[in-house]
């Protein structure tokens, strides 16, 4: 075994005590660190230019699979600690539902807000108020990616975009959508200054989503699944829109909102 690799069978290492702790977010606050399963998952992080801290890989399972062979000598390369560990420190490092073989530790990134001057007019940034389901959030994650817009901005007490759950449900967008944190009043600020439209769901809004053409750059605003937003960011919006519905319903999942929004407003750059 090179010096860059290190074989782990107990429970009690210190790097994996380390591991096991960013289950809690109160250890991802402290350390700035988060994991991230599975081998698409690292190879995006690897096409992004992220470079782990430890490298986790299931020991005997490499050989076979040049998949892994690659995130090793990726991770070796870059100064990472590789560690093989056995089948039993793995179970109480991996995720209980569909466990991976390898998995990697990164640092946390969050990027500033951008700067109106440097946007483009069809530039679109997600904004979303206190998101509580990391679910939610990691799937908004990856259709952000996948319309194009420019990254999302976390505004309040949300959820942790760097959860477990969060980043799984990303599918390797936690490595490519940048991420912004602000308090509300920050925002707010902020918000007065954007030179293109402000964009919010609203069941106040008496314009259909889909006949609105936004001034812009445009920032699209989502409220949380439960109390919706607040009073203060929606007086922050320059236009309210609704997302019809038939029946008796008068709100949607925030992931199936947000995507129908979203691929409304970036729908003329988008091309098959």
């Amino acid at each position: 075994m090179s010096q860059d690799r290190v074989a782990i069978t107990s429970l009690q290492n210190e790097r994996v005590k380390l591991i096991r702790s960013l289950e809690m977010r109160k250890a991802r606050r402290d350390t700035g660190l988060f994991v991230a399963e599975g081998a698409s998952i690292l190879v995006t992080a690897r096409e992004a230019g992220f470079a782990p801290r430890m490298l986790v890989v299931l020991a005997d399972t490499h050989y076979d699979n040049p998949i892994q062979r690659g995130l090793m000598a990726w991770a070796s390369k870059v100064g990472a600690e590789v560690l093989d560990v056995s089948a039993a420190v793995l179970a109480k490092l991996a995720a209980k539902e569909n466990p991976q073989t390898v998995m990697g530790v990164f640092e946390q990134r969050f990027a500033e807000p951008p700067k109106s001057g440097e946007c483009a007019r069809d530039d679109v940034w997600l904004v979303l108020e206190e998101v509580r389901d990391p679910g939610n959030l990691g799937t908004i994650l990856r259709t952000v990616e996948a319309v194009g817009a420019k990254g999302v901005i976390l505004v309040g007490q949300c959820c942790d975009p760097y959860s477990r759950e969060a980043v799984r449900a990303t599918m390797g967008s936690i490595f490519t959508v940048p991420l912004v944190r602000m308090e509300r009043v920050a925002f707010l600020d902020w918000a007065k200054a954007w030179p293109g439209d402000v964009v919010g769901t609203h069941l106040e809004g008496r314009e259909d989503f889909r006949a609105v053409t936004p001034k812009g750059p445009a920032l699209l605003v989502m409220g949380s699944e439960g109390p919706g937003m607040s009073v203060e960011v929606k007086d922050a919006c320059t236009k309210l829109v609704r997302i019809p519905m038939a029946g008796r319903l008068d709100s949607l999942n925030l992931a199936v909102a947000t995507a129908l929004t979203l691929y409304q407003m970036r729908g003329p750059q988008l091309h098959v």
